[in-house]
């Protein structure tokens, strides 16, 4: 176990960020599959803005790879396109 004050105070924030981090994460990964499971192209619609910037949240605070973030925009507006 950690013997510093600081070096606790920094396992302590440790410990809420990731799981911070991991709720938003998984948050983001049930939306983006709730997203392809739509299969009304007005319900998309309407969802893609909300999905997309939770995408772009992610990516900007380095709890998603950017790079990766701009693949599942792509693919989910892809979907979109695709639906009748």
């Amino acid at each position: 176990m950690a013997n510093h004050k600081s070096s606790q105070k920094r396992i302590r924030q440790t410990v809420s960020k990731r799981a911070h981090n991991r709720l938003m994460h998984k948050t983001a990964r049930n939306a983006v599959k709730a997203m392809r499971a739509t299969t009304e192209k007005s319900a998309a619609i309407a969802l893609l803005p909300k999905v997309s910037s939770m995408l772009d949240k992610l990516a900007k605070h380095n709890i998603m790879h950017k790079n990766k973030a701009g693949n599942l925009k792509s693919a989910m507006q892809l979907h979109v396109n695709g639906l009748n």
